[in-house]
């Protein structure tokens, strides 16, 4: 039998906080009604998720009780599930994850890192309408946890359902694609016909989730980035900062190129929806592609907008890909990254326009994984290199995109003081022949 001793514990502060919670969890158990209180309860009375194609599926209730429809998905994520929820790509979504089980790690505290950004979560709020899991964990135990994943629903008003057979959800959503859902209260599931479904789709998600006005991140930065907020997460801002850079988010209609001067380079966020959407975005981007002369980077909605204004189209995927384990192969040599994804639209990449080139493309469904230009500084990618979650395959994009920044930045400094330089000696030449001139 293996022991741990009291001196081996305690040498881990991380570890010494997870067995402080264990034994709390452990004496509120003792006092049952304090135990549930604390770790969320399941309702005593039935939930239903009822979709548009008529089939239900009835649970328990450990969230909100309030009636939603959207547009039921799933996910394959294995962790992370408070970075999922909180991902403003999911705006507008029924959230449906095949882990089975989920909440047993709580839900963090909003602490907050050196640029003021979320650590723990994508944005301020829960941004998915609903969550459908298959067993809901009502006692979780984790050192950084401060309420139960209930409990976060409640407070922000978001219906969860637990105790129905997600495997079946999937499998019907794999075949018969991504379809809209109702999430219904009372002993009995109402008829489908009877049911009101909103298509999210059919808004500008993208307009809902954006910055409403500029804000800056890391003044003091060494290059200067534009970042075009269509949804943005809070880790790629970090991505962008931990880098050096010096980050303005900006609104996704945001007229950027009448200010390209003040920038350095140019990036466009992930985001939810259609991105047929927004043409004021992919009006500014391809503008942008005459005119800015500065490195361009795009990210999931990102890719689209700029796949969009170099003359691609977009189309909606079956049940699209959403998770953390999806297979990117780079065409530009071949080699295979496991990433994180979030989205139900992708670009129709078969005729590319003149001067872009494929990227990156899916391992499993052949759909386009990025694309980019074939001797300009713009690129994009379908996935995200962020990956709050995991995986960190693909961090270095971060990397390529902002050295890319700074040697342009070098490059066009260097011009402008060989321009300067020029002109002083040309100002000097004129000041010399004058007088020679008149002499004469």
């Amino acid at each position: 039998m293996f022991s741990v001793s009291k001196v081996g514990l305690y040498s881990s502060a991380a570890l010494q906080r997870s067995f402080q919670a264990v034994v709390r969890q452990g004496l509120r158990a003792q006092h049952g009604g304090v135990a549930a209180a604390a770790y969320g309860t399941l309702a005593a009375d039935p939930v239903h998720l009822t979709l548009k194609t008529g089939q239900t599926f009835s649970g328990r209730s450990f969230g909100a009780q309030e009636s939603v429809s959207g547009e039921t998905v799933f996910t394959t994520s294995l962790v992370g599930y408070p970075e999922s929820m909180s991902d403003p790509s999911y705006h507008g979504q029924i959230l449906v994850f095949t882990q089975p089980l989920i909440g047993n790690y709580g839900v963090p505290k909003a602490t907050r890192d050196e640029f003021g950004l979320l650590k723990y979560f994508e944005s301020e709020k829960i941004q998915c309408k609903a969550i459908v899991v298959g067993d809901y964990a009502t006692r979780y135990s984790h050192w950084n946890a401060v309420e139960s994943l209930g409990e976060w629903c409640v407070r922000h008003g978001v219906p969860a359902i637990s105790g129905v057979d997600t495997r079946a959800i999937v499998s019907l959503l794999r075949g018969q694609g991504s379809t809209l859902g109702n999430v219904s209260f009372g002993p009995a599931a109402p008829a489908a016909d009877n049911l009101e479904f909103m298509d999210p789709n059919s808004e500008n998600l993208v307009a809902n989730v954006s910055t409403k006005q500029p804000i800056s991140y890391n003044s003091s930065g060494d290059v200067k980035i534009a970042v075009i907020d269509c949804g943005i997460k809070q880790n790629i801002v970090r991505c962008l900062t931990q880098r050096g850079a010096a980050v303005t988010v900006l609104p996704w209609d945001y007229d950027f190129n009448a200010v390209a001067d003040q920038f350095d380079g140019l990036f466009i966020s992930n985001g939810p929806g259609s991105p047929t959407k927004c043409g004021p975005l992919i009006a500014n981007v391809r503008q942008a592609y005459v005119s800015f002369n500065k490195p361009i980077f795009g990210i999931c909605m990102g890719n689209q907008i700029m796949g969009l204004a170099a003359g691609l189209e977009a189309y909606k995927l079956s049940y699209g890909n959403r998770g953390h384990n999806q297979p990117a192969v780079n065409l530009t040599n071949g080699s295979c990254v496991i990433t994180s994804q979030n989205h139900g639209f992708a670009l129709k990449d078969d005729v590319m326009p003149a001067g872009w080139q494929r990227y990156f493309v899916n391992a499993n469904d052949g759909s386009n994984e990025g694309i980019r230009h074939s001797y300009l500084p713009f690129s994009s990618v379908q996935f995200h290199p962020e990956a709050k979650g995991g995986p960190e395959d693909t961090r270095y994009l971060f990397d390529s995109f902002l050295t890319q920044v700074r040697q342009a930045k070098t490059e066009r400094l260097h011009q402008e003081d060989y321009q300067h330089t020029l002109s002083h000696q040309h100002a000097n030449t004129n000041t010399v022949a004058e007088p020679i001139a008149a002499q004469a």
